[in-house]
């Protein structure tokens, strides 16, 4: 009796052991699924979208019915810069002069079933406003571009021109405190004048001396 009592007091302490670490297993199991049903409800939330935008995200633009198209400003100038270029050649005008004579030939002189714009050329005449219609603001566009570019490099002459002006300035400064710096130096031919005057002096005392 006494050998169970002491076998039953030693798997005591081992079966509390064992009891706590199956309440924490099952702890973290109901944690993990408590976690596991949060992530699936925001996965639903981003798949349907019907809950609200969230607060600490940023909202980049309005909702509304119709979005637009976005597009490159910069490569659209550049785009639009090379077309106004071709069409201020004399390549463009020569090829354009060549395609309305092609045109005009084509729906006059040969036969009316294969004409696809008799006269008056109803459709040559679209064709050429359309692409009067389209040349005029890539022109405008690129000119503005030129000018943006021109004020920013008028701009750079400007203070490029004031950082020499002030830099002639300095050195005209410069230069007048030089200029004002050696008027006060001693020169070699001033000193030998001196050394020959304060000389004769001595001289001429030592003759004195000796006359006496």
């Amino acid at each position: 009796m006494d050998a169970d009592r002491k076998g039953r007091a030693n798997d005591e302490p081992a079966r509390r052991r064992l009891q706590s670490e199956l309440r924490q297993l099952r702890q973290l199991r109901d944690l993990r699924t408590r976690e596991g049903g949060r992530d699936r409800r925001a996965e639903a939330v981003q798949v349907t979208g019907s809950a609200r935008a969230r607060l600490d995200q940023p909202r980049t633009a309005r909702p509304g019915l119709i979005t637009l198209p976005s597009y490159d400003p910069e490569a659209f100038g550049k785009l639009s810069e090379r077309i106004a270029r071709f069409l201020g050649t004399g390549r463009f005008i020569v090829w354009m002069t060549v395609v309305i004579i092609i045109w005009v030939a084509w729906n006059t002189l040969l036969p009316e079933s294969v004409r696809f714009d008799s006269y008056p050329f109803i459709f040559l005449t679209l064709v050429l406003s359309l692409q009067a219609s389209y040349a005029a603001p890539l022109i405008l566009l690129a000119q503005n571009r030129q000018d943006n570019r021109d004020r920013v490099n008028m701009e750079q002459d400007r203070s490029r021109s004031d950082r020499n002006i002030a830099d002639t300035e300095y050195l005209t400064r410069e230069v007048a405190a030089l200029r004002h710096g050696l008027g006060e130096v001693a020169t070699r031919d001033f000193i030998r004048s001196e050394l020959q005057a304060l000389l004769k002096d001595i001289d001429d005392r030592r003759e004195a001396s000796e006359a006496l």
